[in-house]
């Protein structure tokens, strides 16, 4: 039989799809119907990452997608299984990252009547989803993977949803008719195909530069969304050749070295609380950002937001002076702002009274940093170990380690210690503050960027989330190190006053309590890792040291005091 009359089915054909449009990692969960579609998937070269729980693989999709610049795709069963998916979608729209969630379902013909696993997935994904498809048949297949992955990165990123029945995967088609149907699937992403947003108005970029020529107190504010356009040399070309300060978002770190002397992270409050004009790159006006409002922002601040989403801009015009906004990717718009500014240079120089208001600032309260961080504390209080981290990171040269971070205490402290110097080595719980997303974030990172070393600083709250899939750490022999900040429970264990404590129930341990002193350097150990428990400077330092120079799966569980940090470490006016 000649091979273009041979047939496939719906599970090679979606793995063809995926390959052909190139997809090169998966993360999921395999079980009825796609354990078939998976495994066809990795004999086309796609490296599936499997998982022990579909909300882990679902964040390791979405940091992967914003790591690696194309969507990251996620593998589920049906019904329980796309619900579970929907940690990882939903983490992907609020992020603005890159991301499908593929999901089976049950079969067509049982739609209704109370099949396995059965549910309205379409409807189930709709509040997370920028475009969600059903193939109802196996021909549906090439266009709708080609729809998914298209609609995912244009515009502002997000999360995409493919249903995929049961009875499509079991469905034939020729070769023949496959291959005609992922050529026209592929012509369909070559008409749609975007070219990157081009400013409308070349007066918008001349009030710009006009804007920041003219203020006294100007400031580059940019976010994780500037690091997914890959705008890091755009914008230390900016900030070099203007002279103006800037302040990352916590996951914008690293675009510009923190170490920078125009860095104003460490004088955040005297930054955003003065300037008059404040230029904001791939970040929203948020809560992380304090909604550019009054009294942390001056009443009197002009914005100019540069945003893909011109949704986004006309938002924040209703309760902000927004003086200029310009839609587009950070990087493009970057590169049109600095050839203006090169046609009409200006610098403000190191003497300007803004710059060393900041500097003085900024120094100040660093040496008060290294002040705190030079007392060695024992039993350890945070700053002690952060410090011993930050040290060791450091040490470890180009390319950086990426910094995995979450937590209450652990990952608020650790923004202010743990610095970064390179690009998109910084994660953390991101625009939802989301719990769980360490493990998953740690695996994707690893397969983005296998050049470098993983390393999670986690609260053990945060941990216990996703600590099984330490396991899935050692089955692929990660370079991952998970650091364990140990102080028996949420924000500290039982921190309950007296008249907080009565009822029939007041034995039970308090609902921040874990067991007192857990090893979970062990749970590694069960699978093959490495596993450390230290509770001294020395031992922290030599854990460190062995398992950096090992670049394999390692735990080291640090024991801090219990009564060290604050409940909901800085957001305690929220709890």
């Amino acid at each position: 039989m000649a091979e273009s009359n041979q047939t496939i089915d719906g599970n090679l054909l979606a793995a063809k799809s995926l390959a052909h449009f190139g997809v090169d990692h998966m993360f999921g969960v395999v079980g009825i119907p796609v354990t078939s579609f998976a495994n066809r998937a990795v004999s086309l070269g796609i490296r599936f990452i499997a998982f022990h729980n579909e909300q882990s693989a679902g964040y390791a999709a979405s940091a992967y997608g914003y790591l690696a610049h194309r969507p990251g795709v996620l593998l589920t069963v049906s019904g329980p299984g796309c619900v579970h998916g929907l940690a990882g979608l939903s983490n992907a729209m609020i992020n603005t990252w890159p991301m499908i969630l593929i999901s089976g379902s049950c079969d067509q013909n049982d739609a209704g009547r109370g099949d396995f696993q059965e549910l309205d997935q379409i409807e189930a994904v709709k509040p997370f989803s920028k475009f969600s498809v059903k193939a109802k048949h196996v021909s549906d297949i090439p266009k709708a993977v080609a729809q998914v992955l298209h609609w995912a990165s244009s515009g502002r990123p997000g999360g995409c949803y493919l249903d995929l029945p049961t009875d499509v995967l079991h469905q034939t088609i020729s070769n023949s008719e496959a291959e005609t149907l992922l050529s026209e699937a592929e012509t369909f992403i070559n008409k749609t195909t975007e070219t990157p947003n081009l400013i409308r108005n070349v007066s918008d970029i001349e009030q710009t530069v006009s804007l920041l020529r003219n203020a006294k107190r100007p400031l580059i504010v940019f976010g994780k969304g500037a690091a997914y356009s890959r705008a890091e040399n755009e914008l230390k070309k900016l900030v070099e050749t203007t002279g103006i300060p800037f302040l990352p978002t916590p996951m914008g770190k690293g675009l510009v070295s923190d170490t920078h002397e125009l860095a104003a992270t460490a004088a955040r409050s005297l930054a955003i609380g003065k300037c008059d004009v404040a230029l904001v790159i791939g970040a929203r006006l948020n809560w992380l950002l304090h909604f550019g409002e009054p009294p942390k922002w001056s009443k009197d601040v002009v914005f100019i937001l540069v945003d893909v989403s011109e949704e986004e801009i006309e938002l924040r015009k209703a309760s902000v002076n927004v003086g200029v906004g310009l839609v587009g990717d950070a990087k493009c718009v970057l590169e049109i702002v600095n050839k203006a500014i090169k046609d009409e240079p200006f610098c403000l120089g190191k003497s300007h009274p803004w710059v060393e208001e900041l500097a003085k600032k900024a120094k100040d309260n660093v040496v008060k940093m290294e002040v705190q961080l030079a007392k060695v504390v024992v039993p350890f209080n945070y700053y002690t170990p952060l410090k011993i981290i930050r040290d060791a990171i450091l040490g470890v040269g180009s390319p950086a380690p990426v910094v995995v971070s979450e937590g209450a205490n652990t990952m608020d402290v650790g923004r202010a210690v743990l610095v970064q110097t390179e690009p998109r080595t910084r994660l953390d719980a991101g625009t939802w503050g989301t719990m769980g997303v360490g493990l998953g974030y740690c695996i994707a990172a690893a397969v983005a960027a296998p050049e470098r070393l993983v390393v999670a600083v986690e609260g053990d709250s945060g941990f216990g989330f996703s600590a099984m899939e330490v396991e899935t750490l050692v089955r692929y022999q990660l370079p991952v190190i998970v650091i364990v900040f140990n102080n028996g429970g949420v924000y500290g264990g039982d921190r309950r006053s007296p008249e907080e404590i009565g009822g029939p129930h007041k034995e039970d341990p308090a609902p921040t309590s874990f067991v007192p002193g857990a090893a979970y350097h062990t749970l590694i150990e069960a699978f093959g890792g490495k596993g450390y428990l230290v509770g001294t400077p020395e031992e922290l330092k030599s854990a460190l040291s062995e398992s950096f120079s090992a670049r394999k799966p390692a735990v080291i569980n640090v024991i801090i005091d219990p009564y060290a940090g604050s409940e909901s470490g800085r957001m305690q006016h929220k709890n």
